[in-house]
């Protein structure tokens, strides 16, 4: 990937798109929602406060994170689509349930 964030501002990776319900009816592409889920790839350094100091970013590379649907810029490199948010406009983050069963 030929893309690095600047600032506050993490790359994620969307998840693809549900082709079918629960019910298992195929959904054209006009019906389909827009994934609010993803795979963080990069982050940048953090934020410039006033005071000179940089203020960490709290998500980490290889964190699944959930968005507002119409948060972010979308952009396609290489052929590939991305989100770029601000870390601010990141809603939470996923926890795996192997790692929850893991830490009882």
């Amino acid at each position: 990937m030929n893309l690095k964030p600047l600032h506050d501002r993490i790359i994620v990776e969307p998840a693809t798109a549900e082709e079918t319900t629960a019910g298992g009816i195929i959904l054209p592409d006009s019906a389909k929602e827009k994934p609010q889920r993803g795979k963080v790839l990069a982050v940048g350094p953090g934020k410039t406060l006033d005071s000179g100091e940089k203020a960490p970013v709290d998500i980490a590379v290889g964190d699944v994170v959930l968005y507002g649907k119409y948060g972010g810029t979308e952009v396609k490199v290489g052929g590939v689509d991305y989100v770029i948010l601000r870390a601010d406009d990141v809603l939470g983050v996923v926890i795996e349930e192997k790692a929850k069963a893991g830490a009882k």
